[in-house]
């Protein structure tokens, strides 16, 4: 049998396309690696699925991924945000706009998510083979002739779509296997490194600050006493790193950064304080403790965690009176808390990576239909394209914009 369209890779790009184009009246098979769909879709968002942002600025979605952002244009007005709440809502999944303008649905489930997307794919007839291995494509003459799996056995249609993602989260089945097929198909693929990502730190001590999370920090980060980056939000400790939103959204910066030298971060505690009101604010508290002990003096300031670290690095004695406590003191500690310094290890890498960036060049794919200028029957959409932005639901909606313009073109 000759499909219509063949769709490989069944994640959020691949069932909107498959999805979509089936809507249309096309003869759609998805061919999926896994035994279900959508598996990293469901662990998006700490399971909750950060479906997309409610940013409702076009302009300001695509200036979120940075340069390569323009070739979204066109899918964002095909498919944007607004239209995949739409999406969700006209179905049964109702959301909420949270910090940030993330969008969640209001049941905190990505398993809802998903289940919407596969009686979607049910409803106009979408087939679905699971637990597929790809051997090979055979392209002839600037097209895809067929699909060799595994077993021998051959898959045809008239057109193709590739949305199997980059390399991140492998266990979910992004193995990366499709940049080797569209290399050898002529296509360009931008060199892929892990971006929202985790960091390894070279101290040993955060293992005593491992859980505890920070609000309202500032973390910029140093190459050669050059500061390269700088956010100001939430970040986590971990049991040898760090993570939340910042570190995340630094995360590709600092790769980038790791590979031409050493890279340290310096954490401001109290970034809307400076030196000057933050010293006032430790004389002021010191002053009201009476003859309270340095080490029960400091909880009104820091989190309850993180009081013992910065105690034993200020190598201020904790039994000492916390209004004897001496002005070259208070400056150590000042320091710390202003500009607590760790050495960046490495990232994470791929298992810990919510997206991959780098991929198939932008310039080689029509961003009007997400065809592809070098196989005149192959397309794609989703996380396999050389685009990437911060959390937030963005990389999300790329693909949801990205999957819906190529099922519709389809």
């Amino acid at each position: 049998m000759i499909y219509d369209l063949i769709v490989i890779g069944g994640g959020p790009a691949g069932m909107m396309a498959a999805g979509r184009a089936a809507e249309r009246g096309a003869n759609v098979l998805l061919l999926e690696k896994n035994d279900r769909l959508g598996i990293k879709l469901v662990i998006t968002g700490k399971g909750r699925c950060n479906i997309t942002n409610a940013e409702i600025n076009t302009k300001n979605l695509v200036d979120i991924f940075g340069k390569p952002g323009r070739f979204l244009f066109s899918a964002l007005n095909n498919f944007g945000n607004q239209d995949i709440i739409n999406f969700f809502e006209s179905r049964g999944l109702a959301t909420k706009v949270e910090r940030g303008n993330r969008v969640f649905p209001v049941s905190d489930s990505s398993l809802d998510v998903l289940d919407i997307l596969k009686n979607y794919l049910a409803k106009y007839k979408v087939k679905i083979k699971y637990k597929i291995n790809i051997k090979s494509i055979i392209t002839k003459a600037g097209l895809i002739e067929k699909i060799v799996l595994a077993d021998k056995s051959e898959l045809q249609a008239k057109k193709y779509l590739i949305a199997t993602g980059g390399k991140s989260y492998p266990m979910t089945g992004s193995s990366g296997d499709a940049h080797k097929w569209l290399e050898k198909m002529g296509h360009t693929i931008i060199d892929t490194n892990p971006a929202l990502t985790p960091l390894l730190i070279k101290e040993k001590l955060i293992k005593e600050l491992e859980g505890l999370s920070l609000k309202n920090v500032t973390i910029d980060i140093y190459q050669a006493n050059k500061k390269i980056d700088s956010r100001f939000g939430e970040a986590l400790f971990t049991g040898n790193g760090m993570s939340g939103p910042i570190i995340l959204d630094m995360s590709k910066q600092i790769g980038l950064a790791l590979k031409q030298g050493d890279v340290k971060l310096s954490i401001d505690y109290k970034p809307k304080l400076d030196f000057k009101t933050l010293d006032q604010r430790l004389q002021d508290d010191f002053s009201k403790s009476n003859n309270k002990l340095f080490r029960n003096s400091l909880g009104d300031l820091l989190p309850k965690k993180l009081i013992p670290l910065i105690i034993k690095l200020s190598e201020i004695d904790p039994e000492q009176k916390a209004n004897a406590i001496t002005k070259l003191e208070r400056k150590k500690l000042l320091h710390l808390l202003k500009n607590f310094e760790l050495n960046v290890k490495s990232l994470y890498g791929y298992n810990k990576a919510i997206v991959t960036a780098g991929g198939v060049s932008l310039k080689e794919v029509d961003p009007k239909t997400m065809q592809s200028k070098k196989i005149k029957n192959l397309y794609l959409a989703g996380e396999i394209l050389d685009l990437d932005a911060p959390t937030g639901g963005y990389n999300l909606q790329s693909c949801w914009s990205t999957g819906y313009t190529a099922g519709e073109n389809i």
